[in-house]
Parts: structure tokens; C-alpha cells; sequence
């Protein structure tokens, strides 16, 4: 009773804090910055005793995330300070990324599952990824042709970051002819997804390429009889159940590492940027609510998904991704929520981690939508063909963008370079690409998780009982 008068007043205060924020902003009556700072940590204050009492991870981590804007706005030196935070949390993640893909994927295909189905599994898993994704690229084709955000934006006075390196080991291409340089980025391709050194992959966090050791060590182990197979299997399921309960551990670390990230994202940008680039910002988050609605959504209500009961599973490694900008960082929660959620482990272990390769829906939907703004920027103007073309190069070459921040402006700028459009612009909207990050990378996120749903659901493992129960499962932390 008492934590429900507790919401109810918190609700109240946060609805006055926005509107007062609504007339400060919109209106001709302006409030001292003082008063409207108070109005802030008020509601900060409110919404620490509202996380005090529910004891709940996800309300600590959304609390967190809202006083890091705070912070950002209000102390803006002292949210930069704190990026070692979001920095710290992100490392300590990345510690158990690759010993949980290694165990989960071995024990799930030599302790439970034949050969067959991992094949099954696999070609599945690709048709599904590679139809949500082209969905994606179309969808943001579609909406910034409609917004043409990019008209008329002038970048002369936009603030120009440094863009980060491409691969240097495309200069081979200088020595092919050009009518075989897709031959050989295709090649190239399955050339990285194999591991020279599988403690240098893991160190380099190359997350397919341990998924492809594992796939085949799992397989190796498969062949083995059973008196030798059956300890090495143990100690997987062993390693498994560790590395979940250490993800339990590190994620009361979380609303710290979230927060900072939040605080360092709004400190340094600043809220004034938002002004410059709005039309793009605003086209991004539209086609990706537009990509979920019109695909996600359906798809759970055909395959008989409880909607709900899926949001619940998913919003704290979403909320995750969000604030870190880092699929990574929400990866070892995401398997664990989906597990628990009701998907077999083997299917959990195989799809989420091919998935964070090859079905990046976000980063997918956004490289076809920033390709034609810098084109609409530039005052190039592209036809269906043209960007049909763009399209089906972008359903190759956003395969395998890294899980971390800004990898897929490497991908959106060999794409300028290929169809000649100003690699300067992407330098521009460098400034606001945090924000639409946190956007594409959630979206990333909650693809992957409902990929291993529908596997599952296509394999016939699906616990229908175990979304029922998710809700008491998720509050055992």
C-alpha cells in the first residue's frame, strides 16, 4: 500500500516537473535556471526513495539513467569526470562475454542437442536474420524519403569530428580490378570468421569468431565417446551456471556504469546540439518505432508471443544497451532474461550471439537512412535504382559491424566512399551520433532477443508456461 501512494506520488511530481520544463521551453514565460534546476533534483530525490523502496533493478537502472541527464545538464564538467564509470562497467562485462558464449554453446550442442539440429538451427537463424534486416534497410529508405531531413541542412557551421579509421587491409583491393572487388570482400568476409588464435579473438572480444570455435569444438566434442566427452561437458554447464551467477553480481553495478554513461552522453554533447541535426535525429527514432511496430509487433502476434511478458524479459538489457551505447554490455543479461523467459539455452547460446553479427536491425535501418541524408545533405540526388543499390550493399556489408560504439560508421562510410558521396557530412552528424546510437543499438537488442523466441518457437522448444512466471523470475536478483 505504501509503495503504491509512493508512485502515485511520484508520478505527480515528475507530471509537474514536465510541465513546468514544457512552459519554460515553449512558452514566453521563463522560469530562473535556479528554480528549474530545483525542479530537477526534486525530482531526482523522488525517484531514488520511489528505486529505495521497490528494491527492483530495472527501476534503478531507469533512475539512474535519468539523473546522469541531470547531471549532464546541470554539472556538465562533472559528468565528463565520470566516464571512467560507464568505461569500468562496460570491461567488467566484457570479461564474461566470451567464456559464457564458449560454455553455453558447447554444453548446448554436446550435452543436449544432435548435430542436425544445429544445422537446422542455423540456417534458420540466417533466413530469419537476413529478412529482418532487408525489412530494416527498406523501412529506412522509405522514411527519410519521406522527411527529407537532409534537405536543406546546411554543415558549413556544424562542429566536424575526427572520423574513425577504416581497415587498412582493404588496400589489397588497389591490386584487383574493380570488377572483382565484391568477390573479394565477400571472401574477406568468411576469412574474419575464422579465429588464428582463439585467446586473441576473445581478447579482442571478436564475438563470431568465438562463436565459430566454439560451434566447432562443440561439434568435435560431440564425436566423442562418451566416457571422455562427459567430464569436458560437465565442466561447461559448470562454467555456464558460474558465469550467469557472476552476471547476477556485476549487474549491481550497473545503475553506476548506466549513469555515468548517461551523464557523460548529455555533459559533453550538450542538449544544444539536438537543435542542429533534429530532423535526423527525429527521422531515426520515427523509423525505428515504424520497424517495430510494423514487424516486430506482428510477429509476436502471429507466433502467439505475450507482448508484455516480452518487455519485461528485455527492458533491462535494453535499458543496458541504451545507456552504453554497447550491445555487449547487455548481451550476458539479454541470454539470461531469454532463458529464463523460456527459450532453451542451446538455441539462447547459438542465436544471440550470431545474431549481435549478422541481425543488426538498428545499425541495418540506420546506415541505409544516414547514406541518403548525407546524399540529400550534399545536394546529390539519388533515384530508386541508386539507392536500391545502396540498399543491397548494405545487406552485405552491415553483417558483422562490431558490438560497440560508432563500429558502424566505418560500414556508413566506405558506403559514402563507393557511391561518391561527401565523407564530410558524416563528420558532421559525428557529433549527434551518440544519441542515435543509444536508439539503434536497442533496437539491436530486442531483435536478437525475439529471434531466439522465434527459433525456438520454429524448433518447437518453446516454454509457453515460462513467460507466465518472468515477472517473479526477473526479481530473483
Amino acid at each position: 500500500m505504501f509503495k503504491s501512494k509512493t508512485g502515485l506520488v511520484s508520478l505527480l511530481i515528475i507530471t509537474i516537473a514536465i510541465i513546468l520544463t514544457l512552459i519554460n521551453e515553449f512558452t514566453s514565460v521563463a522560469f530562473a535556471p535556479e528554480v528549474m534546476m530545483s525542479v530537477r533534483w526534486v525530482v531526482a530525490l523522488t525517484l531514488i526513495v520511489n528505486a529505495v523502496l521497490r528494491k527492483n533493478l530495472t527501476t534503478w537502472i531507469i533512475t539512474s539513467m535519468i539523473l546522469g541527464v541531470f547531471i549532464g545538464v546541470d554539472f556538465p564538467n562533472v559528468a565528463v569526470a565520470l566516464q571512467p564509470f560507464s568505461k569500468g562497467f562496460i570491461k567488467l562485462v566484457k570479461t564474461i562475454v566470451a567464456p559464457i558464449i564458449f560454455s553455453t554453446l558447447v554444453f548446448g550442442i554436446a550435452g543436449h542437442s544432435d548435430l542436425k539440429q544445429v544445422g537446422r538451427m542455423a540456417w534458420k537463424s540466417l533466413l530469419y536474420f537476413f529478412t529482418a534486416t532487408s525489412c530494416a534497410i527498406f523501412i529506412g529508405l522509405a522514411v527519410i524519403n519521406l522527411t527529407k531531413a537532409g534537405v536543406g541542412v546546411d554543415m558549413t557551421n556544424m562542429p566536424q569530428e575526427e572520423l574513425p579509421k577504416t581497415k587498412s587491409a582493404d588496400l589489397a583491393l588497389e591490386n584487383l580490378p574493380e570488377h572483382v572487388h565484391g568477390v573479394y570482400k565477400f571472401a574477406n568476409f568468411f576469412y574474419d570468421l575464422f579465429p588464428e588464435n582463439i585467446v586473441k579473438s576473445m581478447f579482442e572480444n571478436q564475438v563470431l569468431q568465438v562463436v565459430v570455435f566454439s560451434v566447432i569444438f562443440g561439434i568435435g566434442l560431440a564425436m566423442v565417446e562418451e566416457k571422455k566427452r562427459k567430464p569436458m561437458v560437465d565442466f561447461t554447464e559448470s562454467l555456464a551456471e558460474v558465469m550467469f551467477k557472476f552476471t547476477n553480481i556485476i549487474m549491481y553495478f550497473a545503475p553506476i556504469g548506466v549513469g555515468a554513461a548517461m551523464a557523460y552522453t548529455v555533459g559533453h554533447l550538450g542538449v544544444e546540439i539536438l537543435a542542429n541535426l533534429f530532423m535526423l535525429l527525429g527521422s531515426l527514432y520515427i523509423a525505428l518505432v515504424v520497424f517495430v511496430l510494423l514487424v516486430f509487433v506482428p510477429i509476436m502476434i502471429f507466433l502467439k508471443i505475450p507482448i508484455g511478458k516480452f518487455i519485461e524479459a528485455v527492458k533491462e538489457p535494453v535499458s543496458i544497451a541504451f545507456a552504453t551505447t554497447s550491445s555487449d554490455a547487455a548481451l550476458p543479461k539479454a541470454m539470461n532474461n531469454m532463458e529464463k523467459f523460456g527459450v532453451p539455452r542451446k538455441i539462447v547460446s547459438f542465436v544471440i550471439p550470431t545474431g549481435y553479427s549478422f541481425n543488426l536491425d538498428g545499425t541495418s535501418l540506420y546506415l541505409s537512412l544516414a547514406s541518403i541524408f548525407v546524399a540529400q545533405a550534399a545536394g546529390i540526388h539519388l533515384d530508386i535504382g541508386q539507392q536500391l543499390a545502396i540498399a543491397f550493399t548494405l545487406m552485405i556489408t552491415s553483417k558483422g559491424v562490431a558490438a560497440v560504439p560508432r563500429a558502424s560508421l566505418i560500414v556508413l562510410i566506405a558506403t559514402a566512399e563507393q557511391f561518391g558521396l561527401p565523407v564530410f557530412i558524416i563528420a558532421a552528424i559525428l557529433g549527434i551520433d551518440e544519441l542515435m546510437d543509444m536508439a539503434r543499438t536497442s533496437v539491436n537488442v530486442i531483435g536478437n532477443c525475439l529471434a531466439t523466441v522465434v527459433i525456438a518457437k520454429w524448433e518447437k522448444e518453446f516454454d509457453d508456461t515460462a513467460p507466465a512466471r518472468i515477472t517473479e523470475s526477473l526479481k530473483e536478483k
